[in-house]
């Protein structure tokens, strides 16, 4: 089953055994998303950034939600917008994208939804993996792991999810500590093969550095 790249970050942020999201600072994972959806639009030749804007390509629906309904907003904005201002234009909307990308999932038959209540008052949403859908949750995780670990020339797809991973704070989830200081060169090495995904990953990074500098002030 070929899953996105929002689909497979989403999956990497989910808790395996408990179907909730991990514990990453707010921000982190809003941007995770967002980074995800510009960097498949434009695997898909869809959008094309420089370092002053970021432009669409092309205007044709890919019959997937999230990135018909992101294109949209992109193409529809007048004016000269950066990757910074889609970074943090689509994060802002990051609890709406994750919804969509989950249903998404559902429906794939990847997770399934189960509706609770936490201390028997507050509503609890989980997303644990569905029978049907392990195979892909693993393959997302195990196939990573595949390019740090190993030397081979990773695919474009890969090295971008690489470059997100490590922009966002999830490699931990992807590498255990000892791999991370055995192949931290390797994960550098990888997730700069990308002009995109320097690109990226470098304004994730500074827009999550000042968005935890704002919350420290305030």
């Amino acid at each position: 089953m070929k899953l996105t790249m929002p689909e497979e970050i989403m999956l990497l942020l989910l808790d395996d055994k408990t179907g909730r999201p991990i514990g990453l600072p707010a921000p982190a994972g809003d941007y995770a998303v967002a980074s995800a959806i510009l960097m498949q639009l434009s695997l898909d030749n869809r959008i094309d950034t420089d370092p002053e804007r970021l432009m669409v390509t092309s205007h044709k629906p890919s019959g997937d939600p999230v990135l018909d309904e992101a294109l949209t907003l992109i193409s529809t904005n007048l004016g000269m917008r950066d990757s910074r201002h889609w970074i943090v234009e689509l994060g802002r909307q990051g609890d709406h994208y994750r919804s969509m990308i989950l249903d998404r999932l559902v429906a794939k038959g990847v997770l399934k939804k189960e509706e609770g209540r936490f201390l028997w008052v507050f509503p609890d949403r989980r997303y644990p993996k569905a029978a049907e859908g392990e195979a892909e949750v693993l393959e997302v995780r195990a196939r990573l792991r595949k390019v740090l670990l190993e030397d081979d020339i990773p695919e474009p797809h890969d090295s971008l999810m690489i470059g997100l991973a490590r922009a966002s704070g999830i490699i931990p989830l992807i590498l255990t500590p000892a791999e991370q200081d055995k192949v931290g060169k390797r994960v550098d090495q990888v997730a700069d093969l990308e002009e995109l995904g320097r690109t990226l990953s470098a304004v994730t990074r500074e827009v999550y550095a000042m968005m935890l500098a704002f919350a420290g002030a305030h």
